[in-house]
């Protein structure tokens, strides 16, 4: 299964916010076999963002939208999705109701407060799209074929996600190796697994932890397996982390410590 994310936000462009919900819902795809072939972040703007939508809904197998639903101005990811799909918005009896729920809550939590809340407005979803209540939070996300709309609060997000997450499945299956040779003198072996093996290799240089992670990407778990066997083998790797002493091009180690101390 290929999934692309679309993460919807000015704030995520100007450098504002972090983009941690890419970075989360990635992680817990690739926990489920899952390839993330696209991460993209997009502005504020209803067409650019129908339009990416629309492609990716071609190219991929699912798509996943986080921000941009509620109530603000620059809430215009669901007409946006809504306008991929040539679909208007409608506000089904069980999200009104839904959202008028969660707006006693929060009225009751906040006394002193006049919520002003336009709830149809709130409610309204793309026409035949599937509604994803929000028990973390008030605007509700949806499915409309192949297309999932989330929230962009994280704590908001990763509820939803728990409730679809069932719905995303995979093949692809991953394993980690480490090792203390330079990456330099690595490669001819990297590349010589990869034309033994069905798999793929990457290399991540890790200074802080003193050594260089091997991921091993397959959807073979024998072929995994012995391709993560001939580079215990073959590159001095081992399955736990290891660490070296890095020296920069003045001699001093890289952890501030004197070359020839013993690394942690």
């Amino acid at each position: 299964m290929d999934v692309a994310l679309i993460t919807v936000g000015d704030e995520l462009l100007s450098g504002d916010t972090v983009n941690t919900n890419a970075n989360w819902i990635a992680g817990r795809l690739a926990e489920r076999g899952v390839t993330v072939a696209r991460i993209l972040s997009v502005p504020d703007e209803r067409e650019t963002i129908a339009d990416r939508v629309a492609a990716y809904s071609d190219a991929f197998d699912r798509v996943i939208v986080t921000g941009g639903i509620g109530g603000t101005p620059d809430d215009v990811t669901m007409e946006a999705v809504a306008d991929a799909f040539g679909r208007g918005l409608v506000a089904s009896e069980l999200v009104r109701t839904d959202v008028e729920e969660r707006l006693r809550q929060i009225a009751t939590r906040l006394p002193d407060r006049e919520l002003n809340v336009d709830v149809d407005a709130e409610a309204a979803l793309p026409e035949e799209s599937r509604p994803l209540l929000n028990d973390a939070g008030l605007a509700p996300g949806c499915v409309l074929e192949n297309v999932y709309v989330l929230p962009g609060i994280p704590e908001e997000l990763k509820a939803m996600f728990a409730s679809v997450a069932d719905e995303f499945a995979g093949e692809r299956r991953s394993r980690f190796l480490y090792t203390v040779e330079p990456e330099a003198n690595i490669v001819p072996a990297l590349e010589e697994a990869m034309e033994r093996y069905d798999l793929t290799v990457g290399c991540y240089p890790d200074r802080e932890a003193g050594h260089n992670r091997l991921k091993l990407v397959g959807t073979d778990a024998a072929e995994l397996a012995a391709g993560s066997d001939w580079l215990l083998a073959n590159v001095n790797a081992s399955e736990t982390p290891v660490s070296r002493e890095w020296v920069d091009a003045d001699g001093d180690r890289a952890d501030g410590g004197e070359p020839g101390d013993s690394a942690s």
